[in-house]
């Protein structure tokens, strides 16, 4: 059986923050500019990964404004709830067509039991990811900040996520058409940490926009 990654908790992400900030000069910098980064946490469920779905591609206020539509028409949403809506009470809560159909496909595979979020804690990055990858919509960035966020994994970097790279490009002075394989090239020198190493570049991304941020 794979070995379960490393797992951050609230009481040492500072500490990790500084064992990082001493080791690369950059992200020192951010953090010393805006404070540490908040504790970006959601729970492992069902719930959380279709807001992750909705925030797919799109602005955080979109995605939000969508999953607030949701939760105001069902309450707490799970795979029962979103099976029995017909494609017009998706798409009256924001749902476009694709997103309509990642939706139920994550719900008919917890419902068949293909994917079970309550052995996740146990299981490998790689075993979650060769088991979530199966379901049509949910891709490498999904699975990605899925763990990050709501399994507090800590080695994860997603390069694609758009903010992630843009912040990079910003923080470090990369050429905008800088292939992706250099940017993961420099992420590995924060391993095994690069989760946090990512909430710091995306507090920066978000601070030097004035984003706000709901959760």
């Amino acid at each position: 059986m794979q070995a379960i990654a490393n797992i951050f908790s609230k009481s040492d992400f500072r500490k990790i923050c500084n064992r990082l900030a001493k080791k690369d000069k950059r992200l020192a910098g951010i953090i010393k500019e805006y404070g540490y980064p908040p504790f970006w946490s959601r729970p492992a469920t069902f719930q959380s990964l279709i807001l992750f779905i909705l925030e797919q591609q799109v602005s955080l206020a979109s995605a939000y404004a969508a999953f607030t539509k949701l939760k105001a028409r069902m309450g707490h949403i799970t795979p029962p709830k979103i099976l029995v809506l017909a494609d017009k009470d998706l798409r009256a809560c924001y749902f476009s067509r694709q997103k309509i159909i990642y939706a139920r496909e994550l719900a008919l595979a917890i419902k068949h039991k293909k994917i079970n979020l309550k052995k996740h804690k146990v299981m490998s990055d790689e075993a979650i990811r060769d088991e979530m990858i199966k379901v049509k919509g949910i891709g490498h960035w999904t699975i990605d900040v899925y763990l990050m966020h709501c399994l507090q994994r800590s080695d994860l970097f997603p390069l694609g996520d758009i903010a992630l790279v843009k912040s990079m490009k910003e923080i470090f002075g990369l050429k905008q058409d800088i292939e992706k394989q250099k940017i993961s090239e420099i992420a590995e020198t924060w391993r095994p940490y690069r989760t946090i190493a990512s909430m710091i570049l995306w507090h920066s991304y978000i601070k030097k926009r004035n984003i706000k941020i709901q959760e």
